[in-house]
Order: structure tokens, then C-alpha cells, then sequence
């Protein structure tokens, strides 16, 4: 009985090994075959190339390229890179002060110089205290309550008359005359500014003058005025909103005696004057918007033109 087996099972290994052996065979057989192939392919290939070329060399060829040429980039001048970075830092400067509402700080010191303190007295005894910006030919503008006794909360002048008005130059109090006036009979009024001039001429930068400005809500403003009588103190703000008597509203510090003084947009050009402040809130302010009329006195100003109105018949 096992011999048997044995016999059978030897059998069977015998077979599979056979046909193993025959399957590798046959493969080893059609992998040759196809290489011998796929090598009559490729020189029947080289044939056709060389009959084409006639002596030139495969190694001759001169393979595709991109068309995209190259220029050899001349060693930099370090002067240029220095120039490229002062400009970038300037471009970035100024969008900085764009963005934020800022004044570089040698502009805010020049406009500084062409603000003065000034002070009045009256015929009671008192003194008050208030600013004035230069505006060149020994004329300076401020507000019509500094230098001329207007009513006071209950409607009367009681009585008082401003004696006399000065102006501080180079720590020295020079006498001023007062030219012109807007109609206001009483303060934070739409005509209550004033130009006052003084004998001769003085040295002072003269400031430019915007009588266009918008005055769009948060538009950033500077104001610069004799805080509180001690000299001329700088104050940022934002603009609020236009009042019914045509005065703007600016959340910027209202302190005694910066009324005169300027508000300046983010050129530096003088735009309006400060002339009040909410009552009992000194964070609250009121602006005058500075307009052609208040120039009208000064030798070099010229009334803008007035458009000619052609008469047109009904069509």
C-alpha cells in the first residue's frame, strides 16, 4: 500500500517538475526571440539615419533648444542698490503716513513757525489769550472774539472794548492793528475770524492756504494753537461732521487759547481756525473753514472768477 503511494506521488512531482521546466524554457525561447527583434529594429534604424546623413556623426547632432536667450547681468553698483533702497523706504514712508494721517515731522516744525501767540486787553483790566497764523505782508488771521468785544451768553456787550492787541515775535510783543472782520456778534460763529497786521513787516514763513478742502468725516487733521498760554502746543484729530451754521465739528482738543490758531490737512496747507469748543468738553471742538472772503484785504490775494452765465433762448 505505501509502496504505491509512493509511486503515485512521485509521479505527480515528476510531472509538475517537467512542466515547469518546459513552461521556463518556452519563456527564456519568446524573450529571446523578441530581443533578437526589437535589435534587427533598432539598426535597421541606424541604417536609415546613417543613408540619410551621409558621414555626419550621431555625436554631431546638435540637439533641440529653447529659444529664450540669456543677458549676462552686469556686476551691480553698489551706489544703485543704495538709491533703490532709499527710494523704496521714502515710497514706503509715505504710504505709512497716508494710511495713518500722519505729517513727517520737519513739515509739522516749519508750520509750527508760522503761528504766533497773541493777547488783548480791555478797558476792565483783563487779559485773554489766543493765536494767530502768519499769512505773509505782515498779515495774520484769527478769530473775530480775540480781538474785538463781541456779546457775551446773555446778548450784551456789558460795557467792554478791547484797548489794545499784540502778538508775540521772537519772545517780544509787537502791536497789531486789526483790518478786516467777518459779521459774527457773537462766538463759535461762522463770521468770527479776523486779520490783524502789523506795523512792519516780519520774518516768518507764510502759510499756503486751501480754501477747497472737503472736509470729509474722519479725514485726519492738525491742529496747532497757544495751549493754554503756553506757547503754540501741536493736537491731531478727525473730522465729525458739518453744523447747521456752517461750522465743523472735530473730535481734536478744544483748550483755552488755541482759538486762531490752525487746522491743517495732511499737506500742511492752513484750512481752517479753531474758534470754540463744546460747552464744559475740551475734546470737543469746533472748526471755521477758512473761505476766499477772509482773504479779501490781503495785497496778494485775487477773488476767484466768476463764472459768465450765457443766455440761452428756449428751445
Amino acid at each position: 500500500m505505501v509502496s504505491r503511494r509512493l509511486v503515485f506521488v512521485t509521479s505527480i512531482a515528476a510531472t509538475a517538475i517537467s512542466s515547469f521546466t518546459l513552461g521556463v524554457m518556452h519563456t527564456r525561447r519568446a524573450e529571446a526571440v523578441a530581443e533578437t527583434s526589437y535589435h534587427a529594429q533598432i539598426e535597421a534604424l541606424r541604417a536609415e539615419m546613417r543613408s540619410q546623413l551621409g558621414h555626419t556623426k550621431i555625436s554631431d547632432i546638435v540637439l533641440p533648444a529653447a529659444t529664450v536667450g540669456q543677458v549676462a547681468t552686469p556686476p551691480k553698483d553698489p551706489a544703485d542698490n543704495m538709491s533703490a533702497r532709499a527710494k523704496m523706504v521714502a515710497e514706503i514712508k509715505q504710504e505709512l503716513q497716508n494710511e495713518m494721517g500722519l505729517l513727517p515731522v520737519h513739515l509739522l516744525r516749519d508750520r509750527r513757525s508760522s503761528f504766533v501767540e497773541l493777547y488783548s486787553s480791555d478797558n476792565q483790566g483783563k487779559t485773554n489769550y489766543g493765536t494767530a497764523g502768519y499769512l505773509g505782508n505782515g498779515h495774520f488771521i484769527t478769530v473775530k472774539h480775540a480781538v474785538v468785544a463781541l456779546k457775551d451768553e446773555a446778548g450784551q456787550q456789558a460795557g467792554r472794548k478791547i484797548t489794545s492787541v499784540k502778538i508775540v515775535y521772537r519772545g517780544k510783543e509787537i502791536p497789531v492793528r486789526v483790518v478786516d472782520t467777518g459779521d459774527a456778534d457773537v462766538e463759535v460763529h461762522s463770521g468770527d475770524w479776523a486779520i490783524v497786521k502789523t506795523a512792519k513787516e516780519v520774518d516768518l514763513p507764510s502759510l499756503h492756504v486751501d480754501t477747497s478742502f472737503s472736509f470729509d468725516f474722519a479725514e485726519p487733521i492738525f491742529r496747532l494753537g497757544n495751549d493754554y498760554s503756553k506757547g503754540i502746543i501741536l493736537s491731531t484729530g478727525y473730522i465729525g461732521q458739518r453744523t447747521a451754521n456752517g461750522l465743523i465739528t472735530c473730535l481734536t482738543d478744544g483748550h483755552p487759547g488755541v482759538s486762531g490758531g490752525g487746522v491743517l490737512n495732511q499737506r500742511g496747507d492752513l484750512v481752517g481756525i479753531p474758534i470754540g469748543r463744546m460747552q464744559g468738553d475740551y475734546r470737543f471742538s469746533f472748526i471755521l473753514p477758512i473761505r476766499a472772503e477772509m482773504l479779501r484785504k490781503l495785497p496778494s490775494y485775487e477773488p476767484p472768477a466768476v463764472p459768465s452765465v450765457i443766455a440761452t433762448e428756449p428751445q
